[in-house]
């Protein structure tokens, strides 16, 4: 009686911990009071929605700070609220989430004239409607608004293929997933290649990104070996499933006649 009561216990406190988990990004009192909002007040939640961080769940607590359920309270520096960064600033707030991602854009060209004017994180990506890094954003609009677009071009040219064996390696793993095969060493041999290659996003130096695009072909081929393995194993278990059915056939079809021949 008394360990049921604990288990009991222990449910109901589980319950009303995760209650009180994550504040769900439509419930903050940002976006409901910022939604009923005219102009520059109203505009970073209309830019938000749709957005890859609207997707994710990621509200405006999440990056500026302040109490999401607390209105009176929400803007204090007390409950957190940092506001919105200076434009030099705004790679290291972004870099509090995406750590990686920060250290690959200081070093590259684009982080390394971040003093100068160079441009942060928002100028490609957005500051609200934020968009998620792909090889959309290397286009000659967006580029050719700061310099030429020759580098940047070459440097797409050298990433396109490798993000479409990218795409078509995870289907056919997720593809697999779903018959209950274990890919689980392949799934983690593709997360590893993969941040390899979007570490290439922020790089602006043509011959870095073309030796290390070929790189991480070799490893994707490697990932396309282990799959072709699974798909040949596939197809001689099919073979040897159509072969035992047409051998049953076979043989009721023979049952069938000698039972005839005798009648």
């Amino acid at each position: 009686m008394m360990m049921r009561r604990l288990f009991t216990g222990l449910i109901v406190v589980f319950v009303i911990a995760m209650g009180c988990g994550a504040v769900q990004a439509e419930d903050t009192v940002c976006i409901t009071c910022h939604s009923a909002m005219e102009g520059k007040y109203g505009e970073p939640v209309k830019l938000w929605k749709g957005s890859i961080h609207e997707e994710n769940g990621i509200a405006c607590n999440a990056c500026h700070g302040g109490d999401p359920k607390d209105a009176p309270n929400a803007m204090k520096k007390e409950r957190g609220f940092l506001g919105a960064p200076k434009y030099n600033e705004v790679p290291s707030f972004c870099g509090r989430c995406h750590v990686g991602v920060l250290k690959d854009y200081l070093a590259s060209g684009h982080g390394r004239a971040l003093a100068a004017g160079g441009p942060n994180c928002v100028i490609c990506h957005g500051s609200h409607q934020i968009v998620k890094a792909s090889l959309e954003l290397i286009n000659e609009k967006s580029c050719s608004r700061c310099h030429s677009y020759e580098r940047a071009k070459l440097i797409k040219a050298a990433m396109q293929e490798t993000e479409g064996n990218i795409v078509a390696i995870d289907g056919r793993i997720s593809g697999y997933k779903q018959t209950g095969t274990d890919v689980e060493k392949m799934e983690k041999e593709l997360f590893a290649t993969r941040n390899r290659f979007h570490s290439l996003f922020h790089n602006v130096d043509v011959k870095k990104v073309t030796d290390e695009s070929a790189g991480i072909k070799a490893d994707l081929k490697k990932i396309e070996n282990s799959l072709t393995t699974l798909d040949e194993q596939k197809g001689r278990r099919k073979l040897a499933g159509a072969i035992a059915v047409a051998l049953a056939l076979v043989a009721g079809l023979l049952v069938h006649l000698l039972r005839k021949t005798y009648e």
